[in-house]
């Protein structure tokens, strides 16, 4: 029975990260094929990495300090991102990425898995992120625009929010390939699947809460304060797609 590999990679954002993790925990418990999880602490404060020690201990999942194996400064999406891919191709695994800003459902792991025995042609599934009024949120709300309410194939890039990467597809791109010089690769990734012949899937049944840039809400300010945002990005190099 092919497994899955969990990962919440977390930079701060505590209060959004134990909502996310004990959700999760909760949400692994209802799944049948097997599993390990581990959160990824990307050179949180060390008041903050105390925290997640306990939360992590707390809840018997597994936690890696990112400054215990990279001195390259957050974020370090690339190296969690190669550093598992290698795990789920050791293990026949799936890989499913929930970030700390995301609340899953009881049952939106195991949606993600059956859906992913449904289509055995994926490269990616997403669970749709929604707010509190359950209204699809960023970054799915320009996305899946006209979709109604099941799984649809998407041709447009897939956020990592939530979502499945099969192994299938992990075994036919690698990583190391993706640029060091960007921050972000959901968009690289997920357009990658469909050039190389896989479909990638949204989930509109699979719904879960999402409150974004709750771990840099400095990115707040594209909406807020455009021109503020873009001199960020462009005079300090952050949020590089």
């Amino acid at each position: 029975m092919r497994g899955i590999i969990v990962i919440t990679p977390v930079k701060d954002s505590i209060e959004t990260t134990k909502d996310c993790c004990r959700a999760l925990v909760g949400a692994l418990g209802n799944v049948s094929v097997p599993y390990t999880y581990t959160v990824y602490n990307d050179n949180s404060t060390p008041e903050n990495t105390e925290i997640l020690k306990s939360l992590t201990a707390e809840l018997s999942c597994d936690l890696v300090n990112l400054s215990d194996l990279t001195d390259h400064p957050s974020p370090n999406y690339l190296f969690v991102l190669r550093r598992v891919q290698k795990l789920a191709i050791e293990k026949d695994c799936d890989l499913i990425i929930v970030e700390s800003d995301v609340t899953v459902k009881e049952d939106t792991i195991k949606k993600l898995v059956d859906e992913r025995v449904n289509h055995p042609d994926c490269g990616l599934i997403a669970a749709v992120t929604v707010d509190a009024a359950d209204s699809v949120n960023y970054p799915f709300e320009d996305i899946t625009k006209g979709f109604g309410r099941e799984i649809t194939p998407c041709k447009r890039h897939i956020s990592f929010c939530c979502s499945l990467l099969s192994v299938d597809f992990l075994r036919k791109f690698d990583f190391d390939t993706l640029s060091p010089d960007k921050s972000w690769y959901d968009v690289t990734i997920s357009h990658k699947a469909v050039e190389i012949g896989f479909t990638n899937y949204v989930d509109m049944t699979n719904r879960v809460l999402h409150r974004p840039h709750a771990s840099r809400p400095w990115k707040h300010l594209k909406k807020s304060n455009p021109l503020k945002y873009y001199w960020l990005k462009f005079t300090k190099g952050l949020d590089k797609i």
